[in-house]
């Protein structure tokens, strides 16, 4: 594997680490969602750079079709995460909450 693939490899590494420091850290879900759902595509992306440099085309054809799909769902998910934890809580400020649907 080349210096600069291994870099890659290694920094990406280095945000998933810091992504489940925060995870342990944070208090709140929301924010141990945020940890997550924001560093995951980041770490994805980076390692399959320098996963696709050691691969070549067909390999990092592969790679980049896989960032592509994490990069378009992952947010829908965090966000109908989001909601969940939203709608499961206990409110918090009654008085008001724009998330709230009556007719559901």
């Amino acid at each position: 594997m080349s210096v600069f693939a291994s870099a890659l490899v290694v920094v990406g590494v280095a945000i998933v680490v810091l992504a489940s420091l925060g995870l342990v850290r944070f208090h709140t879900t929301y924010a141990r969602i945020h940890a997550a759902g924001k560093a995951s595509p980041v770490a994805f992306i980076v390692i399959a750079i320098g996963g696709s440099i050691e691969l070549g085309g067909a390999g990092a054809a592969r790679l980049v079709l896989a960032a592509a799909a994490l990069v378009l769902t992952l947010p829908l998910a965090v966000h109908l995460l989001f909601r969940a934890v939203h709608s499961s809580q206990p409110e918090i400020d009654p008085v008001l909450d724009e998330l709230r649907r009556d007719d559901v």
